[in-house]
Order: C-alpha cells, then structure tokens, then sequence
C-alpha cells in the first residue's frame, strides 16, 4: 500500500510539474475605408498591399471575411519595430512597441502602435484601427 502511495505521489509531482502556457500578443486588424467610410478592400480600390519589417522581411497577412487585414505574428518581442505598409493608393509607416507579459505565464504584449510619416486619419474601434486612405 505504501509502495501505491508513492507512485501515485510521484506520478502526480512529475505530471503536475512543467505546465507551460504561452500568452501570444492580441491580433492587430486594419480595416480601410476612404472617405465615404466604404471598404477599400470590398470595393476594389485597394487590390495589392504589403507590410514589411524594418528588415525588409513580409509580413504574414490574412484577409477576414468582413475585409479586414489581420497581421499575423507581430508584437511577440522586447523593445519597438517599425514597419511600412505598400499599397496601390498609399504608403506609410507604424510602430509596434510590444514587452513581455508580466503573469503567470510567458508571453508578449502590444503596449504601444504609432503611425508616423504622411497624415492619415487612424480610429481605434476597439478590436481593430479604421484607417481612412486617399
């Protein structure tokens, strides 16, 4: 019986030991309109764009259903990383600057996203930045 004790004693420590969880920085999503507040994307006007690092390096990106762009894989680092967003009716420039999650478990969080460079009109709608291009 003694000897049952212990192994499930140690089978407990060495499974309850060692758990990792990971919080990943929360998503950034575009959304672009122009003027008239109408989708750039679902009309057409905005057909090629790009967002690349401060090395030059592309950014994953993945179009929602309702035409928003989401950036995949950003903000998961210490410090401020600059990037510039290409398209067929405007460039410009913006920040992340992100840290480390301070929890329970590891991660990063996005502290902070300018937009620098040319004047555009940028809304925070909780959840996602209107960005109103032309």
């Amino acid at each position: 019986m003694k000897n049952i004790f212990l192994f499930l004693l140690m089978a407990f420590v060495f499974t309850a030991c060692g758990e990792e969880c990971y919080n990943a920085p929360q998503p950034i999503v575009f959304e672009f309109v122009n003027s008239n507040d109408e989708n750039l994307i679902a009309n057409g006007t905005l057909g090629n764009y790009s967002i690349q690092d401060e090395n030059h390096v592309s950014i994953q990106l993945t179009k929602t259903d309702d035409n928003k762009i989401v950036l995949e894989n950003v903000g998961a680092y210490n410090g401020t990383k600059n990037y510039t967003f290409y398209s067929n009716v405007k460039v410009f420039d913006f920040s992340i600057q992100s840290s480390e999650f301070k929890g329970g478990c590891d991660g990063y969080q996005i502290n902070k996203l300018t937009f620098t460079g040319i004047a555009i009109d940028v809304t925070d709608e909780k959840g996602y930045y209107k960005i109103t291009l032309e």
